[in-house]
Order: C-alpha cells, then sequence, then structure tokens
C-alpha cells in the first residue's frame, strides 16, 4: 500500500511541477514579448510550452521511476525503462524543432515587417520565405533522423549488431545511393533553388505551357498554382534541368503584347489613337509604355501588334484582356471593313453527263 501511494505522490509531483514550470515559463516570455513588442520572437516561443512540458515530464519519470517499490512496476522495470527513453527523446526532439521554428519564423517577420513600410524588395522578402521554409524542412528532417536513430540504439539487440552495420556501411551505401538516386538528385536541386534564388514562393512562371504561381517549396517538390486554381506538382530537378519562364525574376513589372489579324485596308492611324485612349482609362496600365504596329503580312490580313506595359503580372494580364476586348469592339463598330474577310465566289455546276451527250 505504501509502494502504491508513494507511486501516486511520484506521479502527482511530477505533473504538478510541470505545469508550474510550464506556468512559470509562459509568464516569464509573456513579460518578455510585452517589454520587447517589435519583436515576435517570445510570443513565438510561447508556443513552445507543451513540448517543454512532455519533456520535462519524460524526464522527471525517468530518472525517477527506479526510486518506486510498486512490485508490478519493478517485475517491468526494463520495459517502462525503454519507454520512457523513448518518449524522452521524442520530447526532446519535438522541443528543438519547435524552438527552432520559432526562431528561424521570428527572424523572418522582423526581416520582412522590419524598416518603413513598403521599403523591403518583395523579390528578396519571396527569397528569404522560400529559404526560412526549406531550412525549417531540413532541421525537422535532420532532428528526426537523430531522434529515431538515438531510439534504436535505446534497443540491446541493435547495439549488439552495430558492428557488423558498420563493416557493410561501404556496400549498403553504394547500394542506397543507386535506389536513391532521384530523390538526392531532388535533394540538391532543393539546396540549389533555396540558395540559388532561381525560383521563389510567390513568383509567377510559366512551365509546360501553364502560368501560375508557386504556392509551395520542398527539398523534393514545387507546387503551382494555375490561374483557374490548380495545383501542378513537379520535382524540384525540374526547375534545374529545364528552361521555364520566370516572370518575377529582375522585378515584377512587364510588358505585353497584344496581336490581331486585321484587314489590309485598317486604319492603322486611328487604331493607334484609339489603344492610346483605352489606356488612358484602364487602371491596369502603369503608364511606362505604349506602342502599336504591323508586324506582320499575309496574302488576306496584316498583323497588328499592341504592346503595354503593367506593375506586374496580374496587371499586365487584365490590361492585355482589356486592349483586346476594347480594339475588337472598336473596329466592330467604326470599322467593319478592317476586319478579317473570307473572300469566297459562287460556285458553278458542272454539266450533267446525258447533256453532253446531247450536244
Amino acid at each position: 500500500m505504501n509502494s502504491l501511494l508513494r507511486l501516486l505522490a511520484v506521479l502527482g509531483g511530477s505533473v504538478l511541477l510541470t505545469v508550474t514550470a510550464g506556468w512559470i515559463t509562459d509568464l516569464l516570455l509573456k513579460r518578455a514579448d510585452a517589454r520587447h513588442p517589435e519583436t515576435p520572437l517570445w510570443s513565438m516561443l510561447r508556443r513552445c510550452r507543451p513540448s517543454l512540458q512532455v519533456l520535462l515530464l519524460a524526464a522527471l519519470l525517468r530518472g525517477s521511476y527506479r526510486q518506486l517499490t510498486w512490485q508490478p512496476l519493478r517485475e517491468h522495470a526494463a520495459a517502462v525503462g525503454q519507454a520512457l527513453s523513448l518518449l524522452l527523446i521524442g520530447a526532446g526532439a519535438w522541443c528543438v524543432v519547435h524552438v527552432t521554428s520559432a526562431v528561424v519564423e521570428s527572424s523572418y517577420a522582423r526581416y520582412a515587417n522590419g524598416g518603413r513600410a513598403g521599403s523591403r524588395d518583395p523579390s528578396r522578402i519571396r527569397r528569404v520565405r522560400t529559404q526560412v521554409t526549406l531550412i525549417m524542412r531540413i532541421v525537422t528532417a535532420v532532428v528526426a533522423v537523430v531522434a529515431a536513430a538515438a531510439m534504436l540504439l535505446t534497443f540491446p539487440g541493435l547495439r549488439a549488431v552495430g558492428t557488423s552495420l558498420l563493416a557493410s556501411a561501404g556496400i549498403i551505401g553504394i547500394v542506397a545511393g543507386v535506389a536513391a538516386q532521384s530523390t538526392l538528385g531532388n535533394l540538391f536541386a532543393g539546396f540549389q533553388i533555396a540558395f540559388g534564388d532561381m525560383v521563389r514562393i510567390g513568383d509567377t512562371v510559366v512551365v509546360d505551357g501553364e502560368w501560375g504561381v508557386v504556392e509551395e517549396v520542398t527539398l523534393t517538390f514545387l507546387a503551382v498554382r494555375t490561374w483557374d486554381e490548380r495545383r501542378i506538382t513537379m520535382p524540384v530537378s525540374y526547375f534545374t534541368g529545364r528552361p521555364f519562364e520566370n516572370w518575377s525574376r529582375g522585378g515584377i513589372q512587364m510588358t505585353g503584347t497584344v496581336f490581331l489579324h486585321c484587314d489590309h485596308t485598317v486604319p492603322v492611324a486611328l487604331m493607334r489613337e484609339r489603344l492610346k485612349e483605352i489606356l488612358d482609362n484602364c487602371p491596369a496600365w502603369d503608364g511606362r509604355g505604349w506602342d502599336l504596329a504591323v508586324t506582320d503580312t499575309t496574302p488576306t490580313t496584316v498583323v497588328v501588334r499592341a504592346i503595354v506595359t503593367a506593375k506586374d503580372p496580374d496587371d499586365l494580364w487584365t490590361a492585355r484582356c482589356t486592349v483586346r476586348e476594347e480594339l475588337v469592339a472598336w473596329l466592330a463598330e467604326k470599322h467593319p471593313y478592317a476586319l478579317p474577310r473570307v473572300t469566297t465566289t459562287p460556285a458553278t455546276p458542272a454539266p450533267h453527263p446525258r447533256h453532253e451527250q446531247r450536244v
């Protein structure tokens, strides 16, 4: 009976100490957050409270379970110690990931929100965001691998075969390298994308003829959200081994074209004046430049090219559509003869064979 009460006292004391430590830590972080509102680190560290409490509870139980005299517990002391060790390692890995995530995210938030409003370059912010995302994935993967290895080493059976595993590590490494060649290629491509500034989260790209925005970048794949809200998922090695269009690289200002096929009698000068009127009334046009010229001819039509500019890809798309719609409507209303025409002649019926015989 005394041993059972001692067990309950240890469990209750551990839980009480864990809750008290978590409350004190949260209170200190709350005060630090109030004193330093310019940094979000302290508020983000408060999210680590559950993992810290689990880690503390596992450490207390792991260090005190051998002092208990409860008979069922002493009979399974090895299994209980093994379970508490696994719990302690898992809680430690969870806590490390939480703390690292809070530090990295707070640093990114300070960089993105630092300085005067709008003083940060959006392209640099997207670059840092991409790097932060991949760094966190790398840290999570490394911590998970180390924690899994530490958990495996707690089993005595695995220690016994450690020597043979190390002896065959060279052969295993070669086999694993050949089997995981594609995965390793994507992994190194992810590092190249993150720190080579090839493509970033939020960039507007054209891949395989599809226009979209980079929505997610991981160590192995990249997701592009198209204009109709579809998601195209492809390996990151695609962007390191094939050409693609990045409309956001080097600045988001863009120049676009609108092509119209018209009749040879189209009034180009009046059409140019109409284009300027359309752009003056188009909010998507940024006023940097415009032009209209005949760029090609065919036996039946001429190709008229209108050039418009915009501050970003979304506005460029809107400006191109507006120019195309307005010019076609203007031609149909004011100069219908300038629209493409297909010249046809009535077909002459062939003479009947009987008529030829009578003649």
